[in-house]
């Protein structure tokens, strides 16, 4: 029988289904574990893979080596081997994928073809004879090598053909090299001082004094010890060579920036807080469950969530905390850390690549217990894992839109069963999914009804913005009830909130001349002025023409600016209140590394009156100054074509008239809305979730959407819009040949809502059923006969399971 220790399952990452048999050479032996990094030769290439298991082939082959272990610790753990493989088995997607999803970015290291020109191609390029292509691109070369992929994917293309022969011709050559992966250890070289007899001579006072310092200090970076001792440059070499100080590599934690803390004390729970602690605490010993924590805004469910994680550190475990945006993790993460120290670590995508990693290896090496961070954070290789919070658990921020499309929340409660811990999914607005799960008994409902030391909701103000249509300039949206309520507000020396969910200045351009909208040149949407920059950017590509530009249809050089966003407001709320200060929170305003931070402290610390923003600051936050909020336009997702529309705006005005009143202050919030009666707008006023639920739930039943069938969301797209079009109804027929007693319905195909993005037409087909598996079966087997066809190799084709946003 074979030693299984020899052969190690490796998983790369391509879009293959794997893994693959590797040899592991002996000196390597005691570095390769299950999640270990190893570099392997693949075909003619070499790519980065992961070991999954230790097993033989299962039929006798040629079996090559792995090359190299490349990290100092495996990047995860085997329990979430199986974690990986139900992820590729229900998203639809390769295992190598998943896996390079849930690792830190930039790890992967990979061999490229690369184009060198030789002796003879220099002499080639300057003979008058050689015809211009090959000039041309023998020119590209004169400087240094190019990756071949740059050369074929240029504009215009270089042909494959010309580049064989120009490498037949032995003007080029054509080489496989090694890159290095971009993220990696951050390494620095540190001194420390020889213990043992001085010489007699060669120690001067300069050198003397670099001795001391090491031998008080110990080991010190050598850029630390330049920058405290500023005779360390000329001396440091010449101790080194009489064997006085040793030199060596240690690796470097790039630590995220963050605040200072200040240790707290927990505050006394109240009886509800109590009660869901001790419900959950129990569970904790017990193995897996899940609980949806139902909280009114101001109820304390951070408290609850920070003495579960106590009693899951007193219990031995670890525990992951999830909330959905990086906005809330900054507060999050300086709560947690004023209660559990340095035993936490961060992961988002607002960390560099070289920070996430060290966080990752931090996690990995064992050296915290709890992680906190946005949806990837629920890969971390956290192990013996008690408790998985997530955090306002209805947001769609949960849910990947590229890529793997996983969503955190749902892999919270799978991998949660698999290695027996306990899920909490808070939320003031719980998602319709979670609700009916709650309903049906699948998960364990718990309550937290009032808000801390008994303090009432906000009182809601509902102002017909039809009245208010012909307000004049850039006030339009100011009604004047807001103004009033700004101007009692902010004289009694409290904070303001607006919330409008759309960034810049306008949204809506169109040409003053012939009434055409200022569309993006690569995508079916409008542009959006910014007057920061002074241009036109689409939201969706990131396309972008300067102020002055032209319509491209009639050629008028005059742009009327419609639509508000959230730098109008800004505008519009300092020409209102000139002596107050304004802070804006938005995409743009918080895309500068530390300027999120700086705008949360200035809330919290009353340096800002006012403060305008999206979404960003909907949620969580805990600003208890701020006394009104007004709600700029609750209409803006209210009509979009999708079912979930109704649920989207309820939870978004919920939540962000929840920020009012969190202190010793009562709150009121003033919501302007076209329409008034709407029942959304009308459970939002009444803070009544349960209504909503109630009739959310009858249209779901009646429509059969979720949570009473399954949807996946075929998307197809293609630059050519004849193309695409063909091949979303080809696709569609090969579906429809394999619907009949499946009970799965078939919709579309149909344009998408945004018909062209990224110069791609989209179409799409949606499927419906009670069973994900039968659907899943019914599209791979669809999509594999598609793939078989000709004419569509270049169309792409995504599968999204439990598709959140239908656009």
């Amino acid at each position: 029988m074979p030693d299984t220790s020899c052969y190690a399952q490796v998983t790369v990452t391509l879009p293959l289904s794997g893994p693959y048999t590797y040899i592991v050479p002996d000196h390597l032996r005691a570095h390769a574990a299950v999640g270990s990094r190893v570099l392997v030769p693949f075909g003619r290439r070499t790519v980065t893979g992961y070991i999954t298991e230790f097993a033989p082939p299962k039929k006798k082959m040629r079996v090559k080596a792995i090359l190299d272990t490349l990290d100092p610790c495996p990047l995860f753990t085997p329990a979430m081997v199986p974690l990986f493989r139900w992820i590729a088995d229900y998203y639809m997607a390769p295992m190598g994928d998943v896996i390079k999803t849930a690792l830190p970015g930039g790890l992967n290291v990979v061999d490229r073809q690369v184009a060198t020109l030789t002796d003879s191609g220099k002499t080639a390029a300057a003979d008058p004879a050689c015809p211009e292509a090959d000039k041309e691109l023998l020119a590209l070369l004169m400087s240094a090598p190019v990756p071949l992929k740059q050369l074929i994917d240029a504009d215009p293309p270089v042909p494959r053909a010309q580049i064989r022969a120009l490498e037949e011709k032995g003007w080029i050559t054509v080489t496989r090299e090694l890159s290095t992966a971009r993220t990696r250890a951050k390494m620095e070289t540190l001194a420390e001082a020889a213990f043992g007899p001085l010489p007699q001579k060669g120690v001067t006072e300069k050198r003397q004094h670099l001795l001391d310092f090491l031998r008080v200090h110990g080991a010190t970076a050598r850029a630390d010890l330049n920058r405290k001792l500023p005779s360390a440059k000329s001396t440091l070499g010449p101790m080194v060579e009489m064997g006085l100080v040793h030199l060596f590599e240690d690796r470097v934690e790039r630590s995220p920036l963050g605040e200072e803390i200040v240790p707290d004390t927990p505050p006394p729970l109240t009886d509800e807080q109590q009660e869901v602690v001790s419900t959950v605490s129990a569970q904790l010993k017990g193995g897996y469950a899940t609980f949806l924590l139902k909280g009114v805004t101001g109820s304390g469910k951070t408290e609850v969530y920070m003495r579960l994680v106590e009693e899951a550190l007193a219990a031995g475990k670890t525990a992951v905390v999830l909330v959905p945006e990086i906005a809330l993790i900054a507060q999050t993460d300086r709560r947690f850390k004023s209660r559990f120290g340095d035993r936490i670590a961060v992961l988002h995508s607002g960390l560099s690549d070289g920070e996430r990693y060290d966080q990752w290896v931090k996690i990995a090496e064992k050296r915290v217990s709890v992680v906190i961070g946005a949806r990837s954070a629920i890969f971390a290789p956290l192990t013996d894992i008690g408790l998985i919070v997530v955090d306002e658990e209805h947001d769609g921020s949960y849910k990947q839109e590229s890529g793997l499309r996983y969503n955190a929340r749902d892999l919270a409660a799978v991998r949660a069963r698999m290695e027996g811990a306990v899920v909490l999914l808070g939320s003031a607005t719980p998602s319709i999914q979670s609700a009916w799960n709650a309903t049906t008994g699948k998960f364990k409902e718990v309550l937290l009804t009032k808000r801390v030391n008994k303090k009432p909701m906000p009182e809601i103000e509902v102002v017909d913005l039809k009245k208010y249509k012909d307000l004049p300039g850039i006030h339009t949206f100011l009604t004047p009830r807001l103004v009033e309520a700004m101007t009692q507000t902010l004289d009694r020396n409290e904070q303001v909130l607006l919330f409008l969910n759309r960034r810049g200045f306008s949204g809506a351009p169109i040409c003053a001349h012939c009434g055409e909208p200022l569309k993006c040149r690569h995508c079916d949407v409008s542009m959006t002025f910014h007057k920061g920059v002074n241009a036109f950017r689409c939201h969706i590509c990131g396309y972008f023409e300067p102020a002055k530009t032209h319509c491209r249809i009639c050629n008028g050089n005059k742009i009327k600016l419609l639509g508000s966003g959230t730098e109008k407001v800004e505008e519009a709320v300092k020409d209102i209140f000139p002596h107050k200060t304004v802070a804006r929170m938005d995409q743009d305003t918080t895309a500068r590394r530390g300027s999120l931070l700086k705008i949360l402290k200035g809330v919290r610390e009353k340096q800002v009156d006012i403060v305008v923003g999206t979404q960003m600051i909907a949620k969580g936050h805990d600003f208890p100054d701020i006394t009104l909020v007004g709600v700029i336009c609750a209409d803006t997702a209210l009509n979009l074509p999708d079912f979930r529309a109704g649920e989207r705006t309820f939870q978004l005005l919920a939540q962000v008239a929840g920020r009012a009143g969190r202190g010793d202050k009562p709150g009121r919030v003033i919501l302007q809305t076209y329409v008034p009666d709407h029942f959304t707008i009308g459970c939002a006023v009444d803070h009544d979730a349960d209504a909503f639920y109630t009739h959310e739930t009858g249209f779901r039943r009646a429509l059969a959407y979720p949570p009473f069938t399954r949807i996946i969301l075929i998307r197809i797209a293609d630059k050519n819009s004849q193309r695409s079009r063909a091949a979303a109804q080809k696709l569609s027929g090969l579906l429809w040949d394999r619907r009949p007693d499946t009970g799965v319905a078939i919709m579309g195909p149909a344009e998408a809502p945004l018909t062209r993005a990224m110069n791609r037409y989209r179409w799409q087909i949606l499927l419906k059923g009670e069973s994900p598996s039968v659907m899943k079966k019914m599209a791979a087997d669809a999509l594999e006969a598609f793939r078989r066809e000709g004419g569509f190799s270049n169309v792409s084709v995504t599968i999204d399971v439990d598709p959140y946003a239908l656009g």
